[in-house]
């Protein structure tokens, strides 16, 4: 399973970014990708997931703000991070957890977001 985030960058506040993550490898239906962000100095914080069912689910920091979607026919999931703010600097990586067979966890390579003010 290899899993390759992109689309980090700068943006200035109040502006929008998409993130994308190409997920291949895999062939179980039991999972659900998500989208966890590093802020400098802090931990780790799951932003927000999609199951393979087609749930979605937010962190309440970031209801409103987020959306996440996938392209089923290109493999891959989808951020989309609007009115941004100093807040959303981290690096943010996706991650399958796969509950069957597993439950087994894959990362993909952190890309990094920062919003100038």
């Amino acid at each position: 399973v290899q899993l390759q985030a992109s689309g980090g960058g700068l943006v200035q506040a109040g502006g929008s970014l998409r993130l994308s993550c190409f997920a291949s490898g895999f062939t179980s239906d039991d999972y659900a990708i998500g989208w966890i962000r590093q802020a400098p100095g802090k931990e780790r914080e799951l932003v927000a997931h999609i199951t393979g069912g087609g749930i979605k689910n937010f962190a309440d920091s970031v209801k409103g703000q987020f959306t996440i979607s996938r392209d089923n026919a290109k493999n891959t999931v989808y951020l989309q991070i609007d009115n941004m703010t100093t807040d959303d600097t981290a690096v943010y990586y996706c991650n399958l957890h796969q509950l069957w067979p597993g439950p087994k966890d894959y990362w993909g390579q952190g890309t990094l977001v920062t919003v100038s003010s």
